[in-house]
């Protein structure tokens, strides 16, 4: 039985192996079915004192100062947030404290897929700009990243500073992929579009599946399941 790596609590922990999406991920790379899906088995949570992990067994030295301290306790009590949310946002607080900003930003932006799926478009909204100021706290981001910090601020109707950050990326002579991309998240920024849109909106796959030619987002050769393996700790 796994045992909590802040309070040493033992609890049973489901374990969580991705398959590779069949369907195509949204514009922010939240990914496509089967794996959409599966986002209450992501993290693991302790019963005892809340902390959440893609293992719990496994914690910063930091963590549980930032466990202990009221900020989590608030957070892991809000009760106006959905639980899978919480569980979502308790990890990014951890990540915060701990330094690991864009990692934070990550388990923010999950919380308001969360949210999305509720229909509750405050907090989506909320959280992605709680996640694109994360983003932009931490080391500089490279062409992928603001792309999706640029579909974050589209989600959140944040109109400027999308537009904005949209145009920067476009005189910075951005790979193909997010070229392509970049195009079609402009032209829904100026339709004052904020809903969910595909990767393949951008990049029409030239084969029936369609995540191989997504893969070309994720960068230096890495598929989308490598990508979630990492952002959960697991690469």
């Amino acid at each position: 039985m796994p045992r909590c790596g802040v309070c040493g609590t033992g609890s049973r922990q489901p374990p969580f192996r991705p398959s590779p999406p069949e369907q195509a991920p949204d514009l922010d790379l939240r990914p496509g079915e089967p794996v959409r899906s599966t986002m209450s088995r992501w993290l693991q949570q302790c019963p005892s004192c809340g902390y959440a992990a893609p293992n719990i067994t496994k914690a910063h030295p930091a963590a549980a100062q930032a466990v202990a301290a009221a900020p989590f306790r608030a957070l892991l009590a809000e009760a106006g947030y959905p639980p899978l949310a919480r569980r979502f946002l308790v990890w990014a607080h951890v990540l915060e404290e701990t330094g690991a900003l864009h990692a934070a930003a990550e388990a923010t932006l999950q919380a308001a897929w969360v949210a999305d799926d509720l229909g509750k478009d405050d907090l989506a909204r909320m959280w992605r700009l709680d996640a694109v100021a994360l983003w932009r706290g931490g080391p500089p981001l490279d062409p992928e990243q603001t792309v999706r910090v640029i579909d974050a601020l589209r989600r959140a109707e944040a109109w400027a500073d999308a537009s904005a950050t949209g145009e920067a990326l476009g005189l910075a002579d951005p790979p193909e992929a997010v070229a392509q991309v970049l195009s079609l998240e402009l032209r829904l920024i100026a339709a004052r579009d904020a809903g969910r849109h595909t990767v393949a909106s951008a990049l029409p796959p030239p084969a029936r599946r369609p995540h191989v030619t997504h893969q070309k987002l994720a960068g230096r050769g890495e598929g989308f399941v490598a990508k979630l393996k990492r952002w959960l700790g697991r690469g």
